[in-house]
């Protein structure tokens, strides 16, 4: 019990680092480029690594366990495109104009002179969106945090510095539109919610399936997902706000730090 209580929490903070997003941007009048670009890296560099330093691999061992080496590989393999599949299904889901990830950089730090609907329109379904997206994000960081408290540190501290960018996905356009702070921050603070819905979700509904077979599975989809996110939307996004090598270097960084945690945790 006391291993849920801890990854559930982890995964509620993850989740609310979305709030941090929107505080940052309501209450400080200029953000850091660079800084963002770097922290953005840094977390594709975390969560790409432990993919598939450390996921990918439980995957492989457990479905190797229950169905043999070459079975076993093949299975893991293809739970880590459809992995893949679900969270590009997603984002093929959400219009590209109200997808926080399709968003270039004057959508954050758009200006007062847009069309109050507009950008109430893009903040409420920015919301929406990032709500979808942090459902599987919610259940990695919660499935990893279950069977290794060290991996789900790790995956939640990289979730949590990514999802400060989609608070202000949501947060700016809502201020803008209706010049009311607290409506844009509750709005964007509930939109990391759903991380720890996804926590529940695999708690209640997998957990009592979970078997070394099941848990292959989700462990390999886990790494598809995280790695997609990673490409995805974190790279592209360091690269908008930030020199291309300071992205690199932030991803890099990441990459040495997870891997030295790694090294004196196992």
């Amino acid at each position: 019990m006391d291993n849920v209580l801890f990854a559930f929490s982890l995964t509620l903070l993850a989740g609310l680092a979305t709030g941090i997003g929107s505080a940052i941007t309501l209450f400080k009048k200029t953000l850091n480029p660079k800084f963002l670009a770097a922290s953005l890296g840094f977390s594709a560099g975390v969560m790409i690594y432990v993919s598939f330093i450390e996921i990918f691999p439980k995957a492989l061992e457990s479905l190797q366990n229950v169905f043999g080496e070459k079975q076993g590989y093949l299975y893991t393999t293809i739970a880590f495109f459809i992995g893949i599949g679900i969270i590009a299904l997603i984002d093929k889901l959400v219009p590209s104009a109200e997808n926080p990830h399709e968003m270039n950089k004057t959508a954050y730090l758009t200006k007062p002179e847009f069309q109050t609907k507009r950008l109430m329109r893009m903040g409420v379904f920015s919301a929406v969106a990032i709500a979808i997206h942090n459902l599987p994000e919610g259940l990695a960081t919660f499935m990893a945090a279950l069977h290794d408290p060290t991996l789900g540190i790790s995956i939640a501290v990289a979730i949590a510095i990514h999802n400060i960018p989609e608070g202000i996905a949501v947060s700016v356009p809502i201020y803008f539109a209706t010049k009311n702070r607290k409506k844009a921050f509750v709005l964007s603070f509930l939109s990391g919610l759903t991380e720890p819905i996804g926590a529940l979700i695999g708690y209640f509904i997998l957990s009592h399936f979970l078997d070394d077979a099941l848990l292959g599975y989700v462990f390999a989809g886990v790494a598809g997902i995280m790695v997609y996110i990673s490409l995805d939307e974190l790279l592209p996004t360091a690269e908008e706000y930030g020199e291309h090598h300071i992205a690199i270097w932030g991803l890099i960084i990441g990459m040495v730090i997870m891997a030295t945690s790694l090294i004196f945790f196992q």
